[in-house]
């Protein structure tokens, strides 16, 4: 973005004065990490008030910034904006650059796998397009405005992830980007809570079709009868199925993993081989959106073949970690439900990468009221005949250590609440080169803290 404060007053409907000229060439909401020509947003909450840091943001190169009208003491000769509500003058400011924006605008929800398929397909479609893409978890009401103004000017794909935790924040952030083309990954069980079941889920997911393009398409998991039903009630959306199952779209018909990522084939939309250098069947699954979006944006399937081949994830999303004394970590520790969680040990237990095979689980968060049976409905789906060890932290898992104690000897399968250490130590005595464990649990647990110990 490059704003004259006269263009962002245009948008706000406010006066700047003699600071018209000024030029802004980003947003910052956080000193820490302020740019020259940033526009600096100062929040108000109840610990922190962010009208404290606008001089020192000031002497770190911004080039103007907000200021609640009713806060005492603004600086004097300096390019403020005065503002009634600083979120909803920034929600402005974006809905406002979108609409003068000429990117093809994707947006991205889903229980699980919103970050993969962002990845998956920004990096597919960056041979061939300019494109942007949410950065981090920046995909709530004040991460995804940050995201829309951060677009450069010339980008041609801006590729957004929506997160929520309850009813009408997907409609919210559907109708301030307006994509021209949406994408729901699965439904699972995170913000069961919030939502009270799966079936709420869905229809909260479902708000992104509320601001697509009326010339727009939903891609969507057609393996989940939730969002199936959805689609059928909805006969003016155009809509495509992807998945596992006959009567989708785009079918996965085989798939091969190696260290090196996956091959597989589809048919459908799309016909014959394919490769990404990611695990996973379940990120397989991911790539299908992005192979469908790929097409309808005009990519030949040589071309969609080019870009999956150099696909990056972000961190700790079925990562590859070799550790300095042999063993090979399976890095899935960025957060966890009980689909992804299932999708993750399934995935462990079908590979030949190595021998033996570890799960280090912690505990799945914002389960609502059935989380206990979430955690013990794991066990289920644990193969003893494939698992060696198990390793169980936090305090909900104790939970699934208690069913797997009758699965398990008292030797092969440990559990502590908060402890990394014990864990550590137990992977010290046991495990070997021939060793392959997987690291999953919610963003809370940290459980990539283990990690530390192998790496350094």
């Amino acid at each position: 973005m490059k704003k004259t404060l006269n263009e962002i007053a245009n948008w706000l409907t406010v006066d700047v004065g003699e600071f018209g000229n000024q030029i802004i060439t980003g947003i910052s909401i956080d000193t820490r990490s302020i740019q020259k020509g940033d526009l600096f947003i100062p929040f108000r909450g109840d610990s922190v008030n962010g009208h404290k840091f606008v001089a020192q943001a000031f002497e770190k190169g911004a080039a103007a910034s907000f200021w609640l009208k009713d806060e005492p003491n603004p600086p004097k000769n300096k390019p403020i904006i005065f503002v009634e509500d600083s979120e909803e003058a920034l929600q402005q400011m974006a809905r406002c650059y979108r609409e003068e924006h000429q990117a093809k605008f994707i947006g991205v929800t889903g229980s699980n796998g919103k970050t993969s398929s962002k990845d998956i397909l920004a990096s597919m479609l960056s041979p061939f397009y300019k494109v942007q893409k949410t950065i981090g978890n920046f995909n709530n009401q004040l991460g995804l405005p940050i995201t829309i103004l951060s677009l450069d000017e010339d980008t041609e794909i801006a590729v957004l992830e929506m997160g929520m935790s309850g009813f009408g924040e997907i409609e919210f952030l559907s109708t301030l980007a307006k994509p021209h083309l949406a994408i729901i990954t699965n439904i699972g069980e995170a913000h069961m809570q919030d939502l009270g079941s799966r079936e709420g889920i869905a229809k909260a997911k479902f708000e992104i079709i509320i601001g697509l393009d009326s010339q727009g398409a939903l891609f969507y998991d057609g393996d989940e009868p939730l969002l199936q039903n959805l689609v059928n009630h909805t006969p003016s959306l155009s809509s495509i199925s992807f998945g596992f199952e006959e009567h989708n779209d785009l079918v996965v018909t085989s798939i091969e993993t190696t260290e090196k990522g996956s091959s597989f084939a589809v048919r459908g939309k799309l016909n014959g081989e394919f490769f990404i250098p990611v695990l996973g069947k379940h990120q397989v699954k991911n790539t299908l959106n992005a192979m469908l979006v790929g097409k309808t944006l005009g990519l030949s399937e040589e071309q969609i073949r080019t870009g999956l081949a150099q696909v990056n994830l972000t961190d700790m999303r079925m990562q590859l970690i070799p550790a300095t004394n042999g063993i090979l970590f399976i890095n899935d520790a960025y957060n966890a439900a009980p689909t992804s969680m299932k999708a993750a040990i399934e995935f462990v237990q079908s590979t030949t990468m190595r021998k033996e095979k570890w799960l280090v689980l912690g505990d799945m968060l914002e389960l609502g009221e059935n989380e206990r049976q979430f955690h013990e409905d794991i066990s289920e789906v644990i193969d003893k005949e494939e698992i060696a060890k198990v390793c169980l932290f936090g305090p909900r898992m104790k939970w699934l250590f208690e069913k797997l104690q009758h699965q398990f000897s008292q030797e092969d399968v440990i559990y502590t609440e908060n402890d990394y250490d014990e864990i550590v130590q137990y992977i010290n005595k046991y495990a070997s080169t021939d060793s392959l464990i997987l690291l999953k649990g919610s963003r809370g647990m940290k459980l990539e803290t283990i990690l530390k110990s192998f790496t350094a």
